[in-house]
């Protein structure tokens, strides 16, 4: 009925036109022929042959075969109609059957590959993705490429789905054995189909085709025979909105900010190492006084105040696998393990790895850190030389010293520095239990003589000599040589030094490989990516911990290169991924202990060139790191640092002792002058007060007198 009121509608004004025109001619036939309107009456003009003239005749034809055509509309419409919604109904009664049909085709080659063992990862894939559509999911894509993105969430729910639905299931019936073959094929690129609906469409369009092509032919015998390729693609996900490039401590800290302020964060760790991130300071301090002979394999140490922990952030449940990265409803952090980043597309977003995969990204943050320096004259002087020498820096380099200082007599240590002083002190508890012996040397007259001042220095020196080890200062290496299964370390005032094996500790070199192909500034006075306030780089790429140059609001231009920084600058930088735009304002502080009875911690810029100003008192049994840390509770001491701010300081009642105590630098301050204004502090062996030493670097104010503010320590107090 509806389509012939349409029809009638259509028709309707076509015929009152014909109408008016017949009227029309009528009139001007009765002038031509001398007759008047009047004789012809309206009834003759639409009824018939009364009113005469073949005009008439054809309106009566013009009208019939009108009505005639709009009923033949009409019925072939209307039954057409009919037959289309049948077809629908019928369709969609027989969907649940194929549906369960297609669930019964990728049951199979989740068994083989089971059975195979080839690929050990694909069965937990297959599982968790929605169930069992990913060969359905593949044929789609194979057929249609243009939908892609949205056939695996169609295929996934087969009531709802569109109509190309009903085209892949027919090549299902019709190639059955060719869906295990789908199944196992698929791990070539099975994390393109998720992140595709973010970027690169185009790039699983073009995989997926030619990998179902190239499945077509081959049984399930040639799939397991690339299933260890296979199941190596399966890690790797095509697109990270939160890209970490790098596996330190910057790294964790920008991780653990962004799921802070993004819950649902999805965060992706690339790193070239083989564990997850983990803290670097024990490796050459809590580590080596460990009394458990596995400590190289638990990695797990007593801090000074006798409390266990492990040296990794976060054990492994904490992470997820990379494969689950795009699918996870919650978001979370994914590591990817001894994978390098050799490429990076600033323009396009996105890296390319050592095995030549790329991961496209949104955010992106560069924490590569550093790696450790060498002396040229050891580089030069051949392959069995570098054996015999470790650059310390990773577990692995950890493990390697730990079992060279077991089987060998003599070690060297090349560097004063804070790195180079640990591990004398370390290897030096050794030295009476394994006979070794332990020698430092530098070009400085004292340990550390870059940073204490002089007479600082001297007392370091003399307590790193109660630990065992042999001191050597001035001393300039001019060549190394294998010789007689040892090294003969020449210096060049002439001194020859015999060891057996030598651990370089002269300092870091950061990590800006990927400044060219990424087209960012590195500071030509301090190394390191040149990055703004906010740590930026450019607009989406962030840089953080040793690897960043950054601006100081009172010191200026600066690289640092210690924990507390990587903890700070990683999480400011998690949070400005996330839109916080916070400028750093962090004075980061270090610290180092010398054993478990004499430690220091550090802000600001502390050089022995500067002027300085020290203020000691009597060290009580308290004063150590061992109390320090039975005080705050753990022994990485910048975890307990924030960037809090003592407001209102309070200095101490009690007077300083009247008289000097020569030599004697129990604990105390000391001061760093820049033109009359304080610009770095070390506590020497006072703890716990670094908010009072920030407060005082960041009002840069000059003192008359700095005992005063020494007291603001209260390092008089028993």
């Amino acid at each position: 009925m509806l389509k012939c009121r349409t029809v009638w509608k259509k028709l309707a004004p076509l015929a009152r036109a014909s109408s008016t025109l017949c009227r029309q001619n009528v009139r001007r036939t009765a002038l031509n022929n001398g007759r008047t309107p009047a004789y012809v009456s309206a009834a003759h003009m639409s009824s018939g042959p009364a009113g005469g003239g073949r005009a008439n005749q054809m309106y009566v034809l013009l009208v019939g075969a009108a009505c005639v055509g709009g009923g033949v509309y009409t019925y072939r419409t209307v039954k057409g109609d009919g037959q289309r919604y049948q077809e629908r109904i019928e369709e969609i009664s027989s969907r649940p059957n194929k549906t369960q049909a297609s669930y019964i085709q990728t049951e199979p080659p989740a068994v083989e590959a089971t059975e195979t063992e080839a690929v050990p990862e694909p069965e937990p894939e297959a599982a968790p993705s929605s169930g069992e559509p990913s060969p359905p999911a593949a044929d789609v894509e194979a057929v249609i490429p243009t939908e892609t993105t949205e056939a695996p969430p169609e295929t996934s729910e087969a009531p709802p789905a569109a109509e190309p639905v009903v085209e892949a299931p027919p090549e299902e019936a019709a190639e059955p054995p060719a869906a295990p073959v789908v199944e196992e094929a698929e791990p070539s690129a099975p994390c393109e189909p998720p992140p595709a609906e973010l970027t690169e469409p185009p790039a699983a369009v073009e995989s997926e085709p030619a990998a179902a092509a190239a499945a077509a032919e081959p049984q399930p015998e040639a799939v397991a025979e690339s299933g260890d390729s296979a199941a190596a693609s399966l890690k790797v996900p095509s697109h990270a909105p939160y890209l970490l490039i790098g596996g330190g401590t910057a790294s964790f800290a920008a991780a653990r900010s962004i799921r802070a302020r993004d819950p649902g964060a999805k965060v992706l760790i690339v790193t070239e190492e083989p564990d997850a991130p983990y803290m670097r300071p024990p490796l050459s301090k809590e580590l080596w006084f460990s009394d458990d002979p596995s400590v190289t394999e638990t990695l797990r140490f007593k801090q000074w105040n006798g409390k266990e922990r492990s040296i990794f952030f976060q054990p492994p449940s904490f992470y997820i696998t990379a494969e689950e990265l795009s699918s996870a409803e919650n978001g979370g952090v994914a590591i990817l393990t001894n994978r390098k980043v050799v490429h990076m597309d600033v323009r396009g977003n996105k890296i390319k790895l050592d095995d030549d995969t790329e991961i496209s990204y949104d955010k992106c943050l560069i924490a590569t850190g550093g790696v450790p320096r060498n002396l040229q004259v050891i580089e030069r002087a051949g392959e069995e030389v570098m054996q015999k020498t470790t650059l310390f820096r990773k577990i692995e380099d950890f493990k390697e010293l730990d079992k060279v200082s077991r089987n060998v007599k003599s070690i060297t240590i090349i560097g004063g520095g804070f790195l180079g002083s640990e591990l004398a002190c370390a290897l030096g508890r050794r030295s009476s239990e394994f006979d070794l012996e332990v020698i430092q040397m530098y070009p400085e007259k004292g340990n550390m003589g870059k940073v204490l001042p002089e007479y600082l220095s001297n007392w370091t020196t003399e307590k790193v000599k109660s630990e065992g080890v042999k001191i050597i200062s001035e001393a300039l290496v001019k060549s190394v040589v294998s010789k007689d299964d040892q090294l003969e370390i020449q210096l060049k005032d002439g001194r020859l030094v015999k060891t057996d094996h030598i651990v370089a500790a002269v300092g870091l070199e950061p990590n800006v490989d990927l400044a060219k192909s990424a087209g960012l500034e590195v500071d030509s006075d301090f190394g390191g990516f040149r990055v703004n306030a906010e740590l930026q780089a450019r607009s989406n790429i962030w840089v953080a911990g040793d690897a960043a140059c950054f601006y100081d609001i009172r010191l200026g231009r600066r690289r640092v290169e210690h924990h507390d920084h990587a903890v700070v600058s990683g999480r400011l930088a998690g949070e400005n991924m996330t839109g916080a735009n916070k400028p750093y304002w962090h004075q980061s502080m270090f610290w180092s202990d010398l054993g478990p009875d004499v430690g220091y911690e550090a802000i600001g810029i502390v050089d022995s060139s500067l002027p300085t100003v020290g203020v000691f008192a009597k060290a009580t049994a308290k004063d150590t790191p061992r109390a320090a840390t039975e005080l705050s509770g753990t022994g990485i001491r910048s975890e307990s640092e924030t960037e809090d701010t003592a407001t209102s300081p309070v200095a101490s009642s009690t007077p300083a002792p009247s008289g000097s105590h020569k030599d004697e630098y129990g604990k105390g301050v000391i001061f760093y002058l820049r033109d009359k204004v304080v610009v770095g502090i070390i506590l020497w062996n006072v703890f716990n007060r670094m908010p009072i030493a920030r407060k005082i670097i960041k009002d840069g104010e000059e003192h008359s007198d700095l005992n005063e503010v020494a007291k603001l320590f209260n390092i008089h107090d028993d």
